[in-house]
């Protein structure tokens, strides 16, 4: 009965594939949605302020940051929980891919999470002037929470190879 249930419990780690393709289908939408804000603005970019180029700019910037999440995320995590990625010897392969246990892979969502919710920030202190000292404080209080959550990880890790 013991190995049965093992082998089951082993086994239910391909549940997570689907969830890993869902992603993949995720980072398909996020491209259309880039490439949607790019075509946007093209007629406009002549009669755009500065200020405004660079908030889109920074909005395709965190489009992108969000989409190498995805792929690192969808990679890594599959290939530590699910099976490893079997490539041809022809095909490039990541660097990282292989390299990255769970809780590194964890360092750099909570990076990446931090470098989003930058960019956020970046973009609502551009129009400071129309947002509210209080949203404004909230802002950089749930900022702070993320920066300090990602070293929080980053030190208990450290602590934990050691």
């Amino acid at each position: 009965m013991e190995a049965f249930a093992e082998k089951f419990l082993y086994a239910s780690r391909w549940l997570l594939a689907p969830i890993y393709l869902g992603l993949s289908a995720g980072l398909l939408i996020l491209g259309i949605k880039f490439f949607q804000e790019v075509f946007h603005i093209m007629p406009l970019i002549f009669s755009m302020t500065e200020a405004n180029l660079v908030l889109v700019i920074l909005s395709l910037i965190d489009l992108s940051l969000v989409g190498g999440l995805i792929v690192m995320v969808m990679l890594s995590g599959y290939e530590n929980f699910v099976s490893n990625i079997d490539l041809d010897k022809n095909t490039e392969k990541l660097h990282w891919l292989g390299k990255m246990d769970a809780g590194s892979l964890k360092q750099k969502v909570a990076a990446s999470i931090v470098a989003i919710s930058s960019i956020h920030l970046l973009k609502i202190f551009m129009n400071a002037q129309s947002v509210d000292n209080d949203k404004l404080m909230w802002y950089v209080i749930i900022h702070m929470t993320f920066v300090l959550s990602a070293i929080g990880m980053a030190y208990v890790d450290s602590i934990n190879k050691h």
